[in-house]
This record gives structure tokens, C-alpha cells and sequence, in this order.
């Protein structure tokens, strides 16, 4: 068996002493490397801009009269077929990101994206806007499992949670850009109102396309490939001005070699059976599943994608009101995440979950009660709490899951 691999990560006091002690934007070539990886956070941004947008666009007349007031079954599939396409393309995703590159693996699923967006746009039938939808959640699959990857391979050490933290957080980003962009058309009476919002889904993705090629490959997938001068060069260029003598380069790129190696020797004797051979295994493999499961099976479904029937469940009937809450909503959980990406090393993740978790219990219990005290008795304050303990249920939400999956 060979050594296991030194992981550089924050705080680690195996390469602390070899980092340049300046802030990011007095660097140079620190302040080039952050803004291609932020070319990666628009993946996590079309995300949100899609859920926030079907939120928008129920609650657009000139949407509703095209499609035929979708509702139901006919409504579940418009937001679920999203989903149901990013499932049909993770059998594959994984392949082309190892296989083809990071950046080539992004460049497919931003096109997809731009594709799918266009016949979105000019849907004409529920028929053609369900199929656009499934490509979009296809293409954002191909997108989404190679730029995390991306941002983490490429950003300078110490700043590599934070980059990873900052890339779920700008879900919300994108979120805010389509809530607002659903408010501002609202009042366009023809089918622009809707389609607007459409069109301006895939200009994030066209931006991806044009500029993924100036971002630099990942080191480690090129030192997987056998282009070991290559990764060193994009190591120096970025993190050491250049020198690729530098001795934070040196151990960058020989930890980067021997993950590789331990990973190939590993992969060579170990099965999937390993992930539930010994209890420790299983521990891990049950966490990771709930961390999962727990993000997306919270109860931020439901806002995500059906904040305007919830609005009029408790007798928040105007449409414009909808779209300035939903509006609103999303700006509120932008700047949450923001800050708790930035802190979330400094509380560590075991506490920040736990009072995450315990928070969601509290919020969308009394959001539940109060719901349920609006429909007996049809109290205007019962409903206005709904939407309180909505802002609140976010927030305990925010604090730990967006910034803690990727990082």
C-alpha cells in the first residue's frame, strides 16, 4: 500500500507557512484567478434563476392564458420535468468531466442550456416549454458536475472553502435576477411578460460558453491525463506569479500527484461493496445521503417552486404582491448566504447545521400552525405570519446548507 496523500485544505499547518500573507486583491494574478472562477459560480446561478422564475411566472396572467392555467399534475410536471432531466443525464455527466476536461464538460451544458433556453422563449405550446425544460436541467447537469470541481482545483489553497462557498451561494443570485426580472415585465400585455424572463435564462449560460475557454484546467485533472507540465504551469501562473520553483507550487502539484496515485492504486482494490463493509463506511455513506436528502427534503421545495400558491392559499391574491415577496424573498437569502459563506470555517460545520436544522423544526412548525389558523378562522394576521416565519425558515436554511454543500 502507498502513503496516503496529502489534502491541502484551509488552516492546514503542512503549507500555512507558504502562503502569501497579502489579501487577494493586492495580487495580481489572484484577482485574474477569481474572476474566471467566477465564470463557474454562473452554473449554481442558473439553478436558482429557474426555480425563482417558474415561482414568477405562475403568477403572470399572460403565462397562465398561454399554457392553459396549468394546475395540478399539469403543473407539478412543468417544475418537475427540470429535475427529471438532470437525472436522465447523471448516468453520464461524471464521464465527460473526468474524461473530457472540466471545461469541456461546461461548455456542454452551458450550450445545452442556451439551446434549451431559446426553444423556452419561443414556446408556442405546454408541449415544446415542458421539452426546453427538460433540456435545461440535462445541460445544467453536464455544467454542475465539473464547475464545484473546477473552483475547487483551481482556487489559490487558502481561499478554496470560501470560493466553494461562495459558488451555491450564487443560486441566490441568480434567484434575484429572475424574481425581479418576472416584477419588472409584469405589466407587458402581451406574451413578452413571460418570455422576457425566459430569454434572459440562457444570457448567463451564452457568457459561460464565450469565456469558460480563458478559464484555466484544472492541475489535477491534467496531472490525471499525464500533463504534469502543463498543471504546473497553471499552478505557478496563478498561485506564485509565475515561479514555478515556488515551494507552495512544489507541494500544490506533488499532493496533487500522490491523491492521484493513491486514488488509482485504491480504485484498483476497492469496490463499491467498500462504502458498507465496516460500520465506519456506513457512517459516512449515511451522512452523506442525509446532507443530501436533507437540502432539498426540507421544505424549500415548496417556496422554491410554489411561493404564489402558497401566497394565495393565505389570501395574498395580487400579483404584484406575489412578485415583489418572491422578489424580495430571494434578495433576503442572497445576502444571508453571502455572510455565511464567508464565516462558515470560523463556527465550523457540526454547530452551524444543527442550528440550522433545529431552526427550519421551530420555523416551519409555527409557519404550519399559523398556516392552519389562517384557513380555519381566516385570520389577516395568522396569514401575515406565514410569510414571516417563511423569511425565518430561510434563514435558519441559509446559515449552513447552501454554503456547506460545496465546501
Amino acid at each position: 500500500m502507498g502513503a496516503s496523500p496529502t489534502v491541502i485544505t484551509e488552516g492546514s499547518a503542512a503549507y500555512t507557512h507558504l502562503i502569501d500573507s497579502r489579501p487577494w486583491y493586492r495580487n495580481r494574478r489572484l484577482i485574474i484567478l477569481n474572476f474566471w472562477i467566477s465564470i463557474m459560480f454562473v452554473t449554481s446561478y442558473t439553478y436558482g434563476f429557474d426555480g425563482s422564475m417558474m415561482n414568477g411566472l405562475q403568477s403572470l396572467t399572460q403565462w397562465n392564458q398561454a399554457f392553459g392555467n396549468p394546475a395540478g399534475g399539469k403543473l407539478g410536471l412543468l417544475n418537475a420535468i427540470q429535475n427529471i432531466g438532470t437525472l436522465c443525464a447523471y448516468p453520464f455527466a461524471p464521464y465527460m468531466s473526468d474524461g473530457m476536461g472540466r471545461r469541456f464538460s461546461i461548455t456542454f451544458g452551458a450550450s445545452v442550456m442556451v439551446v434549451a433556453t431559446v426553444i423556452q422563449t419561443a414556446s408556442n405550446s405546454v408541449q415544446m416549454f415542458i421539452g426546453a425544460r427538460f433540456l435545461i436541467g440535462f445541460g445544467q447537469t453536464f455544467a454542475a458536475s465539473a464547475a464545484p470541481l473546477l473552483v475547487h482545483e483551481v482556487a489559490y489553497p487558502s481561499h478554496r472553502n470560501q470560493a466553494s462557498s461562495m459558488y451555491v451561494s450564487l443560486w441566490f443570485l441568480g434567484s434575484i435576477v429572475a424574481a425581479w426580472s418576472t416584477y419588472g415585465t409584469f405589466t407587458i400585455q402581451s406574451s413578452w411578460a413571460w418570455r422576457i424572463p425566459s430569454a434572459l435564462q440562457g444570457v448567463s449560460s451564452m457568457i459561460q460558453v464565450l469565456l469558460i475557454w480563458f478559464v484555466p484546467e484544472s492541475p489535477r485533472w491534467l496531472v490525471s491525463k499525464g500533463k504534469e507540465e502543463r498543471a504546473l504551469q497553471v499552478l505557478a501562473y496563478y498561485h506564485a506569479n509565475g515561479n514555478a520553483q515556488d515551494p507552495l507550487v512544489q507541494y500544490e502539484l506533488e499532493e496533487i500527484k500522490a491523491a492521484i496515485a493513491f486514488d488509482r492504486e485504491v480504485a484498483g482494490n476497492v469496490g463499491w461493496l467498500s462504502l458498507i463493509k465496516t460500520p465506519g463506511n456506513r457512517k459516512r455513506l449515511r451522512l452523506a445521503i442525509a446532507i443530501v436528502v436533507f437540502s432539498q427534503w426540507s421544505g424549500n421545495g415548496l417556496i422554491a417552486y410554489y411561493l404564489n400558491k402558497v401566497l394565495i392559499a393565505i389570501g395574498i391574491t395580487n400579483p404584484k404582491t406575489q412578485l415583489l415577496l418572491n422578489g424580495s424573498l430571494n434578495t433576503y437569502n442572497f445576502f444571508v448566504t453571502i455572510i455565511a459563506g464567508f464565516n462558515c470555517t470560523r463556527v465550523g460545520r457540526r454547530p452551524l447545521l444543527l442550528i440550522s436544522c433545529t431552526g427550519m423544526v421551530v420555523f416551519w412548525t409555527a409557519q404550519t400552525i399559523c398556516f392552519s389558523i389562517h384557513q380555519s378562522t381566516g385570520s389577516i394576521a395568522a396569514g401575515n405570519a406565514v410569510v414571516g416565519f417563511i423569511f425565518l425558515f430561510y434563514t435558519s436554511y441559509n446559515i449552513a446548507f447552501p454554503p456547506l454543500l460545496a465546501s
